[in-house]
């Protein structure tokens, strides 16, 4: 029997991280008929909106209310530092992503992401600076740059980044009906990007459609980009933060439908940049036949303990060969 309520984390879990006007689709999806399941989780959204992702909630819960109640979100005309606010454009878990105007020393327009009101925790932020230091570690055509990070005046952490202007690699790959040559193309490009950030001993370890942009160049050719390594791990010695960080013993870190089986099992110790390679294979399965190997809806019916299961033992409607089978790493796609 399936367990609810861990169900409803995962169900919650991943509309959270849709932008809102694509949650009520998702969740037809995964609740299906179940009306009572929907209920929980849009409760359970309506909470993380207000409050924050009750998965990250501190044990000092009146101390983070009492905070939050005498604050005020971020608006449109607002200032943080040398950047104004032009509109939110996207919503994660922990933070959220402005249009922002950087008037000086430069005049552009950039991408500022803000931890959430509520969600100021010393794990969620110690998760946020390391993802803006992996950031800074990196410099490749096809990762987002970073150009800058502090704090507001109320102290959560921000950072200032390149602003990709596109569509999900599927999505694009799709509206515009490109070619199997064409697709793969694309792909290569997301591939050394992968690697780039390997060589820097970085995984991202949340390699799905929505976090490979799509944007256009000035020369009019498609260049696909990297984004969010909000839950990236070191693989080296060197530390990311001096804060303390470490995943949660029940918090299943990325998205399902494209977890590797070690990832699944929620231990690090097995995690490693192959992980990042078996969801390469799933994200270029999904790029060359519009679906993903474990059926997205289906899989979130299901409750924690039997995702994981399946992501670790049950085989795929096609074969995604485990990059472990083969010395290089890098060879295990058929």
């Amino acid at each position: 029997m399936n367990d609810l309520p861990n169900r409803d984390v995962v169900i919650f879990t991943e509309a959270a991280n849709l932008p809102a006007d694509e949650r009520a689709a998702y969740l037809d999806r995964a609740c299906g008929g179940d009306a009572k399941l929907r209920q929980r989780v849009e409760a359970l959204l309506q909470t993380h909106d207000h409050v924050g992702d009750f998965l990250e909630e501190s044990p000092q819960k009146a101390t983070i209310e009492a905070r939050v109640s005498g604050l005020t979100n971020e608006k449109t005309g607002d200032r943080i530092g040398r950047y104004k606010l032009l509109q939110q454009i996207g919503e994660g878990g922990c933070g959220v992503v402005y249009m922002a105007e950087q008037e000086a020393p430069v005049r552009r327009r950039v991408a500022l992401k803000i931890i959430k009101l509520g969600m100021d925790t010393k794990g969620v932020i110690a998760r946020f600076e390391a993802e803006r230091q992996a950031l800074a570690l990196m410099d490749h055509p096809n990762i987002a740059k970073v150009f800058d990070a502090g704090a507001t005046e109320s102290g959560r952490p921000y950072f200032v980044m390149q602003l990709i202007r596109g569509d999900k690699i599927t999505e694009y790959c799709d509206q515009n009906s490109l070619s199997t040559e064409e697709r793969l193309k694309l792909f290569v490009q997301v591939c050394q990007a992968i690697q780039h950030a390997h060589q820097k001993g970085i995984i991202h370890r949340d390699i799905k459609p929505s976090n490979m942009l799509v944007t256009t160049t000035v020369e009019g050719g498609a260049l696909p980009v990297v984004i969010d390594f909000g839950i990236a791990k070191a693989t080296t010695n060197q530390p990311l933060t001096d804060k303390t960080l470490f995943t949660a013993v029940e918090m299943l870190i990325g998205t399902p439908a494209y977890m590797s089986p070690e990832q699944a099992a929620l231990t690090s110790v097995d995690v490693d940049t192959r992980t990042d390679i078996y969801s390469l294979g799933v994200l270029l399965y999904e790029l060359l036949t519009s679906a993903t190997p474990f059926d997205v809806g289906e899989l979130l019916k299901k409750g924690l303990d039997e995702i994981r299961r399946v992501i670790r033992e049950r085989e795929p409607y096609g074969q995604i060969i485990h990059p472990s089978h083969f010395s290089n790493g890098y060879s295990g796609f058929v």
